[in-house]
């Protein structure tokens, strides 16, 4: 699926990740779509394009803004405890989902209206700058600027920053290895667990998903987190949640913390209510009764679905209210009480960074 371009693009950057075609086009290999483009013609993700017989990326260090979050909001709770993560994102999106809640961004068919702009090595630099100790790729896939996130990555790691993808892991097999060597952390977005919802309300497949999951957590060496954004009617029957937990539990394995979120009206979908936090608490329990060690739930105020429990004692190890560390009870990652060691990246006390959101330029 692609479009024409409008116009000559002036700035572009160079893409990786295609080749050529007997036929004359062009396939871009970045991600599973592998969108196949005549010269003027943009992939479905618009941002990637093919112009003087190449793949082009027309968003290289053009974004939508810079803030500094809580990293808790990516959200990742087993990695840098209440620290600051400077997050930023572009335009765009290889997905299509109904009901996406950043709609402004990843469906922007306006790339010049981008008006920030900056440099990886000034990303880098700012997010030193602000006291941030990683910087979140995030608001739009960073797959479809995977140059450029990989650019800002490198950028990062020369100051000692970490790096992290917020993503819907619709990556191919051919760009998965490279991207991710890039990233210390990831956070997965896994729709649902069928087919039909992926195809009718994301305009995607789950197979490639469960692919790059399944990877990232045996073969990579990237912490992943895995969120659900829980749709009422779509995607949160106990039939489904068990078979999305069980597969969870036995492909990806106990550890791997899984946050189930509410879902808000938005964008194609504003006639469906939103998640009762009754449903979250259902989900939870349903996926610690198949296994899984570390279930979270987000965006309901629902201390005891946000806290981190020791598996083997039981303790409350990290306490959060909402983006607030009441309860750091880790020491050399492992529980305070019984010295379970504790799967994630952590550092020896948890950050005070707490809930601020704060937007920032980058000079």
């Amino acid at each position: 699926m692609s479009e024409q371009i409008p116009s000559r693009i002036d700035e572009v950057h160079p893409g990786r990740w295609w080749h050529a075609l007997d036929d004359g086009r062009l396939q871009c290999d970045l991600c599973p779509r592998h969108c196949r483009l005549h010269e003027g013609q943009r992939a479905f993700c618009f941002v990637r394009a093919r112009q003087d017989d190449q793949i082009v990326v027309t968003t290289w260090g053009r974004s939508t803004g810079f803030c500094i979050d809580p990293i808790e909001k990516k959200p990742l709770n087993h990695f840098l405890t209440g620290s600051a993560v400077l997050s930023f994102g572009t335009a765009g999106c290889n997905l299509g989902c109904r009901f996406c809640q950043n709609w402004d961004i990843s469906k922007s068919r306006e790339v010049e209206r981008l008006s920030e702009r900056a440099t990886p090595e000034a990303i880098a630099r700012a997010a030193l700058r602000s006291g941030a100790k990683s910087v979140a790729f995030t608001y739009n896939d960073p797959v479809i600027w995977a140059e450029y996130a990989l650019d800002c990555a490198a950028a990062c790691r020369a100051l000692g920053l970490k790096t992290v993808a917020v993503t819907a892991g619709y990556i191919g097999q051919s760009a998965r290895g490279e991207f991710f060597a890039g990233m210390d952390a990831a956070n997965v977005d896994l729709k649902a667990f069928t087919e039909d919802f992926y195809k009718k309300l994301c305009f995607a497949e789950l197979a490639p998903v469960k692919e790059t999951l399944a990877w990232l957590v045996h073969e990579s060496k990237v912490w992943v987190e895995v969120t659900t954004l829980l749709i009422p009617g779509h995607n949160d029957s106990d039939a489904e949640l068990h078979a999305l937990t069980e597969w969870f539990a036995s492909a990806l394995g106990p550890d791997v913390p899984l946050h189930f979120s509410a879902f808000h009206p938005d964008f194609k979908m504003m006639q469906t209510p939103p998640t009762p936090p009754e449903t979250l608490t259902r989900a939870r329990a349903i996926a610690r009764a198949n296994g899984l060690r570390y279930v979270y739930t987000g965006n309901v105020h629902d201390v005891e679905g946000g806290t981190t429990f020791c598996p083997g004692c039981g303790d409350a190890l990290i306490v959060r209210d909402w983006y607030e560390i009441l309860k750091y009870g880790l020491e050399d990652g492992a529980c305070s009480r019984c010295h379970l060691p504790i799967p994630g990246v952590w550092d020896e006390a948890a950050g005070t960074w707490g809930a601020r959101r704060a937007p920032i330029r980058i000079l």
